[in-house]
């Protein structure tokens, strides 16, 4: 049996994301407390980032993400969670002006790069999908999701996953891809699409948003141990913004506590700290 399901959230309400937009309020809620300490961020036991990504390590991430782009203000990001620990540092890429990656279930990080550079030279979301799995011997274990600014998006599914993966899928819409595996269902992806499409705000606030939606309607099974959220604009070098939980009992709502509280350009008015 799984433990989590048992005592997952009581007390809390899991509506069919009527008026999502409230997920806002509660962030906000979260940064003042109401949600109850959850454990600090523990990045020293973590795997070290730069070895993840100049190594080639490879790893097993179940996890759900989404990728979206805002072409009105060219802003494109990226937002996780997982069991797997520093989830964010190993499945979201993002680039200014470019667009947004993910690679999970047996992810590959250093495809991150080469994929955006791949956008960026005006190849099609599914021909860099195409490119990478071609010659891949892992190609059936993969999940993959990608959006260029324009707000093309693809994602692809593991046809051999894990035996853990119980549920695997997407759903996309208007400029925006959400995906998963180690699901505890497909109410997953479809409540994080309903609250990317129903949030008011900014990008990153409907990243936000669709991450909680995504954990309230079960995430991934086997717990709640890491998220991250990537987010790049036009014009700024690198991330703009960059929010991490590397290890917790309950890293979404660590997240959404830390991202409340943030006094960042990238969120929007409805996500201001009070």
């Amino acid at each position: 049996m799984n433990p989590r399901n048992e005592n997952d959230r009581k007390g809390l309400p899991m509506t069919r994301i009527v008026a999502i937009q409230m997920t806002l309020a509660l962030l906000t809620a979260f940064a003042s407390g109401c949600a109850g300490p959850h454990g600090s961020t523990h990045a020293e036991n973590a795997p070290n980032p730069v070895a993840i990504r100049s190594g080639g390590f490879q790893g097993i991430s179940g996890t759900f993400s989404i990728v979206a782009v805002d072409p009105n203000t060219g802003v494109c990001g990226a937002a996780v969670a997982s069991k797997y620990p520093a989830v964010g540092k190993v499945v979201p890429f993002v680039r200014a002006g470019v667009g947004a990656f993910c690679t999970q279930h047996w992810h590959n990080p250093d495809w991150g790069e080469p994929a955006l550079d791949k956008l960026a030279e005006g190849q099609l979301p599914e021909r860099v999908l195409a490119t990478l799995l071609r010659d891949d011997t892992q190609r059936d274990k993969r999940q993959l999701a990608i959006i260029d600014m324009s707000g093309r998006a693809a994602h692809r599914h593991p046809s051999q996953a894990d035996p853990s993966g119980i549920w695997w899928g997407g759903a996309s819409g208007r400029y925006y891809a959400c995906q998963g595996n180690t699901l505890t269902g497909q109410d997953v992806v479809f409540a994080m699409a309903r609250a990317y499409e129903a949030t008011k705000g900014s990008l990153a606030d409907r990243l936000m948003a669709a991450l909680v939606a995504g954990d309230r309607a079960g995430g991934d099974h086997r717990g709640r141990l890491a998220a991250g959220m990537r987010v790049a604009k036009k014009g700024v070098e690198g991330h703009w913004l960059e929010l991490d939980v590397d290890k917790s009992d309950d890293a979404v709502n660590e997240l959404a506590q830390k991202y409340a509280a943030l006094e960042h350009e990238a969120k929007g008015a409805t996500a201001a700290k009070p």
